[in-house]
């Protein structure tokens, strides 16, 4: 992963740009030592790193402006960062970058049950959202597995989905309008509480643009009633490809169960080692969870099983209480700590139709054996949103750029089979150069065109 060369008179203006950063912003957090910087160096794809420039904390929109304004006055580029959780380099600096921390940016300026939405400041974390909103019968739909931590701005900037992405979509789905600064420093809004706004959709544009348009401080999410119950069941398999073609099939018969999530056996030993869920011995299991009324999930489960079972699962466990579902889930949700515990590892983001899963879960099992890598499968089955995690060792002299090299090969592999290199991580530094493989030259200079219109000067990002 090649970093851009930094610009040496930057570098040599540093000092006089924090000067003029501390002045502008009295009482903002304004970093500039080395040591602290580090902090800064690099997101969760922890295999490329660069400290920059320097690093401001503003409290507000007003301050994020300023930032804007005077980075562009000085042409320093700017890199926006939420809470540092991106898997694929999405908040990466060079030396030469002014990093915009929105982590102060944390407040919940409006609420209205009765329009359904919430308006929160970007550096809010998701899961806080829906436990705002949970005792006034509410969430917020898009749960990505680093909710916990993962900020609202980050997940619109990569177009977040998470579990029950299946039924209710992704961040743009549920994001009604935000509040965008541009380079210059002008404030924009787009997009509101009121719906769809005439004229060009320009909140889809901002959403998945990954901080390179302008940087979202404010955002109006959709927030949705509770449903009255939901319940998971667990289903194993002997082959990974057999539980793909299940999802399929699910799929098919028009069913609509709010997750499907897929699991294979380096990632079930994984997560029983550390969650101890209780899952079974197989080579594959599938979560499907249906919500609803008492009888609408007994009628989608029992329609669930009935074609599970033409596929002779080795078991099927349906939670009988909420305590049995919570140890059904209970592994999924920690597999990606799980799998840190195992060794280093890459996270991708592939996307397929779903009725290739059966077909790319075997030639990823071929590729692993051509490099002699392990690859443990966990992701969103139900709309083909795969996360393979390629096993390292970052000790061995070519462990990265075999794991690299594998990885490639996948996303590769995603695009030729109709889907897309990336679900919900973003583009990042990680498939920056594989952009042409998926998009020819006319399809790259229109969303180049995109970037000129927004920020001609090519800062941001």
């Amino acid at each position: 992963m090649r970093m851009p060369a930094p610009d040496p008179a930057i570098l040599a203006r540093k000092d006089a740009i924090v000067a003029r950063l501390r002045a502008a912003l009295p009482g903002v957090p304004v970093i500039d030592d080395p040591a602290e910087t580090r902090a800064y160096e690099c997101d969760a794809l922890t295999a490329c790193r660069c400290p920059p420039l320097c690093v401001v904390l503003p409290g507000s929109t007003a301050e994020v402006a300023t930032v804007l304004r005077l980075c562009r006055e000085e042409r320093v580029p700017v890199v926006p960062r939420g809470a540092g959780t991106s898997l694929a380099g999405g908040s990466l600096p060079s030396a030469d970058a002014v990093v915009v921390g929105l982590s102060r940016m944390t407040r919940t300026l409006e609420l209205s049950v009765e329009d359904r939405f919430i308006r929160v400041e970007a550096g809010r974390t998701n899961l806080s959202v829906s436990q705002e909103v949970e005792p006034l019968g509410f969430f917020y739909a898009p749960d990505p597995s680093s909710q916990l931590a993962c900020a609202i701005g980050g997940n619109i900037a990569m177009n977040s989905g998470g579990a029950h992405c299946l039924k209710y979509g992704v961040t743009v789905n549920n994001l009604l309008g935000v509040t965008l600064v541009l380079m210059d420093g002008t404030v924009v809004e787009i997009g509101g509480p009121e719906g769809e706004a005439p004229g060009l959709d320009l909140l889809s544009v901002v959403c998945g643009a990954e901080g390179q348009l302008g940087i979202v401080t404010e955002a109006t999410l959709r927030i949705l009633p509770r449903p009255e119950g939901a319940r998971p069941v667990l289903i194993a398999f002997d082959r990974s490809e057999t539980a793909g073609y299940c999802v399929s099939a699910i799929i098919r018969a028009g069913l609509l169960p709010v997750a499907i999530e897929f699991m294979d056996r380096p990632c079930i030993e994984a997560c029983e080692a550390f969650a101890r869920a209780g899952y079974p011995d197989c080579e594959a299991l599938l979560i499907v969870e249906a919500e609803g009324s008492d009888a609408e999930i007994a009628d989608q489960l029992a329609r669930i099983r009935r074609i599970a079972e033409g596929f002779r699962p080795l078991e099927i466990r349906e939670a009988q209480d909420p305590a049995e579902a919570a140890r059904i889930w209970l592994g999924r949700k920690s597999a990606f700590g799980a799998m840190g515990q195992i060794g280093d590892y890459i996270c991708l983001d592939g996307t397929i139709p779903v009725s290739e899963l059966g077909p790319v879960l075997r030639r990823i099992g071929e590729l692993a054996q051509t490099y002699g890598l392990r690859v443990a499968n966990v992701f969103h089955a139900g709309d083909g949103n795969m996360h393979p995690l390629i096993l390292f060792d970052a000790n061995s002299p070519d462990g990265l750029s075999r794991a690299e090299a594998l990885g490639a090969d996948i996303l590769r592999l995603c695009v030729e089979r109709g889907g897309c290199l990336t679900g919900e991580h973003g583009v990042g530094v990680e498939k920056r150069d594989l952009m042409t493989h998926q998009f020819g030259p006319d399809d790259l200079e229109a969303q180049m065109r995109v970037k000129d219109a927004f920020d001609p000067d090519w800062l941001l990002n």
